[in-house]
């Protein structure tokens, strides 16, 4: 079972990571902007307020629709999708059902989906 602590700690590991400083979420720098991998999902508990970051699932970047298919058809308990991600890839991943070690290959492919070739290749040589 993942935490919360195991996604910062994964994530800041990797070359440029930037946590957030207003809510839960990663970026790394790719030429001028910074881009996004990891985040908290955001969820609506009571259908007449706004959505509230979620502690027990994240949503996490993909390489292409193709890899969040395969994801989701991988395990339905760790991953699932909502209409909010239709077309968009990344998928949702639940904290609870996932083992820190399988998140930390989730979230390096997540994180090489958006960072720098140069940056993926100093990472991999080290």
């Amino acid at each position: 079972m993942a935490t919360q602590d195991d996604v910062r700690r994964i994530a800041m590991q990797f070359p440029g990571v930037q946590a957030a400083e207003d809510g839960f979420a990663f970026s790394v720098p790719n030429r001028k902007t910074r881009n996004g991998f990891v985040w908290a999902w955001m969820e609506r508990i009571d259908p007449k307020k706004s959505k509230v970051p979620s502690r027990e699932v994240i949503a996490v970047s993909v390489r292409n629709l193709t890899e969040k298919e395969l994801l989701l058809a991988s395990d339905p308990v760790k991953f699932f999708t909502e209409p909010h991600y239709n077309g968009f890839p990344a998928v949702l991943v639940r904290l609870g059902a996932i083992a820190a070690d399988e998140l930390e290959d989730v979230l390096l492919e997540a994180w090489k989906c958006k960072a720098a070739a140069l940056q993926i290749e100093e990472f991999e040589k080290s």
